[in-house]
């Protein structure tokens, strides 16, 4: 049996690949597929745009897919169509923290809220989601498609503009203002029902979900393994934090013990001079490849 499984082509296209590969599967891309190969065998690959995802899922087209909250709330927002989420995963192309998709106006403008804009004409890629905030807002604007560059288009093409942004700078750099969040999205891993229903293709997924979910938490996190003798322990512990509690382990000598714990990559640069300073021994900082919660 084998899992159908789309994978977003475009921005996502790069840091899910190597989210895959963080988690155990090595996907493979040739500039002239469409159909990347994985080292999976019971999992076939589709490059698909993000944007068109929830569709070919619902069809079952493909079983699965990763694609953002956003683009399955534009597909909901056309259709009414619903898929299956399987896994909550946040990362972007940049980063690992949520896009959120703005409203924003040109910066010497008189807009200060949505209500001001009013009758005003509205430029994103995002159509029906835009659309149908300005609906529960109860106000009326002009939404329309936009093929790209969304950023240059006010004032002279548009009155203001819905766009996604991680950080806000190419906004700024375009002199534009936010003045509110239309919605926040990050990955998802969805499926359509007919896949949910079989129990085979629900137990890969799951599995999938996990281990992704699992090379997420260890991003940005390492192990850290050290030796201190008992009775600087305590005062030891207090200068350690620990994505729970630390290990501790008896050694051969009693008046010993090993110390296990994880923790902030960035945080180890000042840390392990303060331990070993209080007595810690034979420190070992390892990097870490998956955090099963």
């Amino acid at each position: 049996m084998t899992l159908r499984l789309g994978i977003p082509k475009g921005s996502l296209q790069e840091s899910t690949i190597q989210l895959f590969a963080r988690a155990g599967f090595n996907v493979y891309v040739s500039s002239r597929s469409y159909f990347p190969t994985i080292d999976d065998p019971e999992i076939e690959c589709t490059l698909i745009r993000a944007q068109e995802m929830a569709r070919y899922v619902v069809d079952d087209a493909v079983d699965a897919g990763l694609t953002g909250q956003d683009w399955i709330a534009e597909h909901h927002a056309a259709t009414g169509e619903s898929v299956v989420t399987i896994g909550d995963l946040i990362y972007s192309k940049q980063s690992f923290r949520k896009v959120r998709w703005v409203l924003a106006v040109p910066e010497g403008s008189a807009y200060q809220t949505p209500k001001d804009l009013e009758g005003a004409t509205i430029s994103t890629e995002l159509v029906r989601a835009t659309q149908s905030y300005f609906a529960k807002l109860g106000i009326s604007v002009n939404v329309e498609f936009s093929w790209g560059a969304t950023e240059v288009k006010p004032p002279r093409l548009a009155d203001a503009i819905v766009e996604a942004t991680e950080t806000g700078s190419t906004l700024r750099a375009n002199h534009l203002r936010i003045i509110d969040t239309v919605l926040e999205s990050n990955p998802q891993l969805i499926a359509s029902q007919r896949a949910v229903d079989d129990p085979w293709k629900r137990e890969k997924l799951d599995n999938i979900a996990l281990l992704l979910k699992a090379a997420i938490e260890a991003q940005g996190r390492v192990g850290l393994m050290l030796n201190v003798e008992r009775d600087n322990l305590e005062n030891l512990l207090q200068l350690l934090p620990a994505l729970q509690k630390p290990t501790i382990s008896p050694l051969s000598d009693p008046n010993w013990v090993a110390i296990s714990s994880i923790l902030e990559e960035h945080a180890v640069r000042e840390l392990i001079p303060k331990l070993k300073a209080h007595g810690g021994q034979g420190i070992v900082e390892y990097p870490l490849n998956k955090i099963v919660l």
